[in-house]
């Protein structure tokens, strides 16, 4: 039964990627970073930071002004990347005010700050990352060179991990993840740099290719760990089912999260 319930779950995921990437593919491909590319970041974020204060059952109250702001500081940081401690401060004011003045009582303010802060600066500080990457970098192809890398190594980590994985890699933390999977995810995630580095004839070697992937293939696989680490605390499986075989959007981003900044880091100085 529970065998049938994960084919079942494979193939769903398999169809949904198989309707949407040709669409994302064609999106990013044919329309300008602005203002659709950074639409994109502002939509993905802020269902990333709902489904993320609802894991932490955040008040409602608190939780929907927070996914505004962080829509706005993606935008600004989009618009004005020079003032990220200017949009991190603002962001961050305007949620302590709304804390400050929604309770009556100072009882449990950082259990409720706490989870608005995190999921600001993990989801949208961290996303605005891909926005550098593809207007102050070289271009579009290093997004595709990202989202290949990331998606590669995801796939990689799942099926090595699922048929060939015997060593658990961080059970308290995700139980299913092994050693196996982690080389499949850096395995992976060079096979995308270099599919991506060919087709865009992009001015780095194979051999550098292939270690810019290895290296947002480790970082994707962290990404998703922390992530596991934020929904094992919450007691959720799932950030939430927005996409059917897939979880929720924030569960399709994980990874990006922290190989986006990784990755405009190799750029920016290396």
């Amino acid at each position: 039964m529970q065998n049938k319930k994960n084919k079942s779950s494979v193939v769903k995921r398999h169809i949904v990627a198989a309707l949407f990437l040709p669409f994302l593919i064609a999106y990013l491909y044919y329309l300008p970073a602005s203002p659709y590319f950074m639409a994109l970041l502002i939509i993905a974020g802020m269902i990333a930071m709902w489904e993320f204060y609802s894991m932490y059952k955040v008040p409602a109250k608190l939780y929907v002004p927070g996914v505004l702001i962080g829509g706005v500081f993606i935008y600004l940081l989009c618009l004005y990347p020079s003032f990220v401690m200017e949009v991190i401060f603002i962001s961050l004011f305007i949620l302590l005010l709304l804390r400050l003045f929604s309770e009556a009582t100072p009882s449990g303010c950082m259990s409720a700050i706490g989870p608005l802060s995190a999921g600001l600066f993990y989801v949208a500080g961290f996303l605005s990352f891909q926005w550098l990457l593809r207007t102050e970098a070289l271009g579009m192809e290093y997004i595709f060179l990202l989202y290949t890398s990331v998606w590669l190594a995801d796939g990689g980590a799942f099926y090595i991990g699922t048929y060939m994985g015997k060593h658990k890699l961080y059970p308290s933390i995700s139980p299913n993840k092994t050693w196996e999977g982690a080389y499949g995810s850096l395995l992976g995630g060079a096979l995308g740099a270099v599919i991506i580095k060919t087709i865009f004839n992009m001015p780095v070697s194979f051999t550098g290719a292939a270690a810019i992937g290895a290296v947002i293939g480790v970082s994707a696989l962290i990404g998703d760990l922390i992530e596991s680490m934020f929904k094992r605390d919450a007691g959720v499986k799932d950030s939430s089912v927005f996409i059917p075989g897939h979880g929720g959007v924030l569960d399709k981003l994980d990874g990006m999260l922290i190989a986006g900044p990784v990755l405009y880091i190799i750029v920016r100085y290396f």
